[in-house]
């Protein structure tokens, strides 16, 4: 018999509380990508200030070095909050955001990054109703797609705005000046994560982990009566503490038995994808390259044009591709599952692949070509990028469900780390003028289809479905199944 307080949560109808978690967890998520996807633009001004000599580009075992340092502490915040997160309570969540917004360009703020991952995702499911859950967690994590415009519309407003103070000449601006303008554009970043901060505070501890974790369900329900605008009466328990709690470990033979093919599950798809999506991001460059300038009037670009322009490139994607990608997620999640959605974002990548990588670079191929590439950022988003997300959040008890996304999401940043260094190292002889394709590019493209086409099978052989029931009949499920499985092989 579930407890009062959680099947009230999962039967509530759309209240304001839904739409004030969804701004708080998703402040972090909006914070995350505005750093992360800051990184490409501000190694522009970094290459005039460091790298003049190697005409104003960073070497690529450098800019690999920096990618891995922050993906690094990502992948260690993810772990590390996680675990806190089922230990300690939701709450450290305002250490992460204090991580984030101390922390500048680096492993510190990789791992404030990771940390507010578990964490964003687990409150926002366990706030949830069990109606529209993947929704609320999809449009948590759609905020990734205003902070990577975000971080496009302040690069390409501070480096007008310095570029109007320090006008270009023969020289490219000071050192000094684009030293001040990167540092800039990182400190604003923060800012909507502290304006939400003290909200994020004021807001009470999950139900589930007061009444599940913490086995306080009286004082869940105290907290979730304000909440939930209901009389205390109708969700207060006739008994103090839920009966008979498993107390099985993390990590013990039960528990792998329990979960282990939703933790496998989970964590390869993220892998894989991680892996696509990273490559993806640092493959735009070398796709979109014909349509950036490196002279403006017969002079070489100053750093500020220089990011500008990157700026303007990465913010006409994220406004074409990717934040619609985000919202078909927030619309269908509910209406198809999580598991066609992340299938089909598979395949549709696989095809946008394996089609761009063996069809012939020529003039005339252009546009054909940003199509599929934009066709890859779009099923990406509405599909695996998105569900990785969610998925982890929505199948495991509430004691393990923080460290189990945390989990899930170390191991995408391990795809993450191989991806984008990978790519960096392997891209070395890149075609300097970007009208054509190198025998590299086109194996790396290749390469990309067939994870994904290994991310479909993942899909379909091994992740459960999760749409329209509670967290709780997930976790049961999940119980059932096994108990059948080991009363069968036990018979056999």
């Amino acid at each position: 018999m579930p407890l009062k307080v959680l099947s009230v949560l999962d039967a509530a109808k759309i209240r304001y509380y839904h739409f004030k978690a969804i701004i708080v967890a998703g402040m972090g998520i909006f914070t995350d990508a505005y750093d992360l996807f800051c990184i490409p633009l501000i190694t522009r001004l970094l290459a005039h200030i460091y790298y003049a000599s190697h005409n104003y580009k960073i070497p690529h075992p450098v800019e690999a070095s920096m990618l891995a340092v922050a993906l690094l502490g990502t992948m260690i915040g993810q772990l590390v909050f996680g675990r806190l997160g089922d230990r300690v309570g939701r709450h450290v969540y305002g250490l992460a955001l204090m991580l984030m917004m101390a922390g500048s360009f680096g492993f510190l703020l990789g791992v404030g990054i990771g940390g507010d991952y578990p964490l964003s995702a687990t409150i926002m499911s366990e706030y949830a109703n069990k109606r529209m859950r993947g929704a609320f967690i999809a449009a948590v994590f759609s905020m990734q797609g205003f902070g990577i415009l975000a971080s496009s519309i302040v690069t390409m407003a501070v480096c007008k705005i310095f570029g109007h103070f320090y006008p270009s000449s023969q020289k490219d601006p000071m050192p000094n000046e684009a030293d001040i303008a990167w540092r800039l554009i990182l400190m604003l970043g923060a800012l909507p994560t502290a304006l939400t901060y003290y909200w994020r505070m004021m807001m009470p501890e999950t139900a589930r982990y007061t009444a599940l974790v913490e086995l306080n369900v009286h004082k869940a329900a105290r907290d979730m009566e304000l909440v939930l605008d209901v009389p205390l009466s109708q969700i207060t328990e006739d008994y103090p503490f839920p009966q008979n709690p498993p107390s099985y470990p993390l990590f013990s033979k039960q528990f792998f038995l329990l979960h282990g093919r939703d933790l496998l599950a989970c964590s390869a798809a993220w892998f894989l994808i991680d892996i696509v999506f990273y490559i993806n991001n640092l493959c735009q460059i070398h796709i979109y390259k014909k349509y950036l300038y490196d002279q403006k009037d017969g002079k070489t670009l100053t750093a500020f044009e220089a990011a500008f322009e990157v700026a303007r490139l990465q913010a006409i994607v994220a406004c074409y591709s990717t934040i619609p990608g985000y919202f078909a997620a927030v619309f269908l999640i509910d209406r198809i599952g999580r598991v066609r959605i992340q299938a089909g974002g598979f395949l549709f990548m696989a095809i946008g692949y394996f089609s761009i990588g063996n069809i012939p670079w020529k003039s005339n191929t252009g546009g054909l070509i940003i199509f599929l590439h934009s066709l890859t950022y779009f099923f990406a988003n509405c599909g695996p990028n998105t569900t990785t997300f969610i998925v982890p959040a929505e199948l495991f008890p509430a004691r393990f469900r923080s460290t189990c996304h945390g989990i899930a999401g170390a191991a995408g940043k391990v795809g993450a780390m191989i991806g984008a260094v990978g790519f960096l190292m392997a891209s070395h002889d890149e075609d300097p003028i970007g009208h054509k394709m190198t025998k590299r590019m086109k194996v790396v493209l290749n390469v990309l289809g067939g994870i994904c086409v290994a991310g479909m099978a993942v899909t379909m052989l091994l992740t459960r479905e999760t749409m329209g029931r509670s967290l709780e009949e997930n976790e049961n499920e999940n119980q059932d199944e096994s108990v059948q499985e080991a009363s069968d092989l036990n018979r056999s």
